[in-house]
């Protein structure tokens, strides 16, 4: 599975502004939401935020993978954000984060939710992305890196 089947284009942002936890979700919430079509953006929200009680999805080393399950989408969606001044996300190396994915599955899918955090993840390891990434400020710029990156491994 690649990052391009699921990211929506729509749904990236370079210059995120938010400075807490609850206003990055809510920034990538929204961000999302105009790009999917998604209503109910205050429930999508909240069940964001009910899963990160259970235990920050910031990795660590800048990255955060806030993710749900909600039958607010009908296939797994994402959004991007850029967060140039980070965020104090709770990450567990305790950094801020700068690069945010958010993924959201339907309510009955793991398969497609799990290939897609994994993917994520498996290229956020490389340092050297994240770095480039962390400083890009436009959104074509990082849809490109992105899916020369998703090109290049497997």
């Amino acid at each position: 599975m690649k990052i391009v089947e699921f990211l929506n284009e729509k749904a990236v942002t370079a210059n995120m502004v938010a400075n807490t936890k609850e206003a990055a979700l809510r920034e990538l919430v929204d961000v999302l939401a105009k790009a999917e079509g998604i209503k109910n953006r205050d429930e999508l929200v909240k069940v964001l935020m009910s899963r990160e009680s259970l235990g920050s999805t910031g990795i660590g080393q800048g990255v955060g993978i806030p993710h749900a399950k909600t039958n607010a989408v009908k296939k797994l969606v994402a959004a991007l954000g850029i967060c140039p001044h980070g965020v104090d996300f709770d990450a567990l190396d305790g950094e801020p984060v700068h690069i945010f994915f958010l993924l959201i599955a339907p309510e009955d899918s793991a398969g497609p939710h799990l290939k897609g955090l994994a993917r994520i993840s498996r290229l956020l390891k490389d340092k050297y992305f994240r770095e480039s990434l962390k400083q890009l400020r436009d959104e074509k710029t990082i849809l490109k890196l992105i899916r020369e990156e998703d090109a290049k491994k497997p």
